[in-house]
């Protein structure tokens, strides 16, 4: 197996595009974290107004259930639009570092003007068991290793 980075990195896609709104509260799907040291995860934002906020939160719990999960202290990134368009294809992430429970979920939330966001993906990382084995969500990859000059 030639090293490289995704074969060390578990990807999975999270939640679809969310449209513009102001009120927007929208949980991923909960991800399981038993085997690995963190997880990552970016939001991107598509399109703002101004005083929109848009916010990414990570939350956790014990158990496998929407109901139970409760928000990561200090694992909660915001931006704040000052002009129409100004976070457009901004980007806000968030790292947790071994969460303190095993299951782990991301909420993405407007308020105040319209905010929009892209597809959410999660980067689990520090398998304890290697290769990862890919989502059937997960298309296809390619390694290149020493690829020759063109």
């Amino acid at each position: 197996m030639t090293p490289n980075l995704l074969n060390s990195l578990a990807l999975q896609f999270l939640g679809a595009s969310i449209a513009a709104a102001a009120a927007t509260d929208a949980d991923s799907v909960i991800i399981d974290m038993a085997g690995y040291e963190g997880v990552f995860v970016m939001a991107h934002v598509t399109d703002s107004l101004a005083t929109g906020v848009a916010t990414l939160t990570a939350q956790q719990s014990a158990t496998n259930v929407g109901v139970d999960m409760a928000d990561i202290a200090g694992a909660t990134a915001s931006l704040t639009s000052v002009v129409d368009d100004d976070l457009n294809g901004q980007m806000i992430a968030i790292d947790v570092h071994c969460p303190r429970e095993r299951y782990v979920r991301f909420n993405r939330s407007s308020s105040v003007a319209n905010v929009a966001f892209g597809d959410l993906v999660v980067v689990r990382y520090g398998a304890r068991k290697l290769p990862i084995e890919r989502p059937s969500t997960f298309g296809v990859e390619v390694v290149v290793s020493s690829p020759p000059s063109v």
